[in-house]
């Protein structure tokens, strides 16, 4: 008897944990299916920083017109841009952004000239007509199994440095870690990138200020998205700003 009450009860547990896990998945699922996406080309001012434009932009990376613009990517595996977890074709900006530069992008990350080593630059003048911007930069990921989003602060720096050394009035940053199939912190991702970017910018503005450097001429950092993460990624650029704007 004590037998048949113990099958009975672990028979009931299991049915409860197992409704409980199917409610769950389906309430993933329509969230899913009802999250808003905003409709690409939508564009939004999300603050100044410093006197510099900090815009959003639902836009890929070969489409989003900029005097230069930062695409990221990781150490190179193959196919990794094209195969699952990347993102499909037709979704993927980084693919787009390869397709549009006929391949150079993998070519020159498999054949090893460019590694994508975390850190690592490569500066490309695409062929007029093929993008819209005038100039594109990669700067290298690391291993995607050890991404850390803390990296990010690092990569908005390089962007800036870059973006400042290069006198470009506008920069368009996309970080393309959705594209690569990474589960990434949206809104910490884009609050790192914002807040790197601007370190990078008052260290070269103070340079300025004791007359060791240039002027700088960057007006507006566009920050791209894709539509269903442009809301959330702008909560974590507008934080940054807010966090900015309080160092002052």
């Amino acid at each position: 008897m004590k037998k048949s009450i113990s099958k009975y009860f672990n028979l009931s547990k299991a049915m409860i944990a197992a409704l409980i896990l199917a409610t769950s998945s389906t309430d993933f699922v329509s969230a899913q299916a009802t999250e808003v996406k905003t409709a690409v080309g939508t564009t939004k001012i999300w603050g100044t920083v410093d006197g510099v434009s900090v815009i959003g932009l639902v836009q890929g990376p070969s489409a989003a017109a900029a005097d230069l613009q930062i695409a990221c990517v990781f150490e190179y595996t193959e196919g990794d841009i094209f195969n699952p977890p990347a993102l499909p074709k037709d979704l993927n900006g980084m693919v787009h952004l390869d397709e549009a530069l006929k391949g150079i992008i993998t070519d020159v990350r498999k054949s090893g000239k460019f590694q994508g080593h975390a850190l690592e630059t490569l500066l490309i003048t695409p062929p007029k007509g093929s993008l819209a911007s005038k100039k594109l930069l990669l700067i290298g990921l690391g291993n995607r199994n050890s991404f850390d989003a803390e990296l990010m602060k690092e990569v908005g720096s390089v962007a800036m440095r870059e973006a400042l050394r290069l006198k470009v009035t506008t920069a368009s940053f996309a970080s393309d870690l959705k594209d690569a199939g990474i589960d990434s912190p949206t809104a910490l991702v884009a609050e790192n990138v914002v807040l790197g970017a601007f370190d990078a910018y008052r260290a070269q503005s103070y340079l300025k200020g004791e007359n060791y450097s240039d002027n700088l001429k960057l007006k507006k950092l566009i920050l791209l998205a894709g539509p269903a993460f442009f809301t959330t990624a702008g909560g974590g650029i507008q934080e940054a700003i807010s966090k900015l704007n309080a160092k002052k």
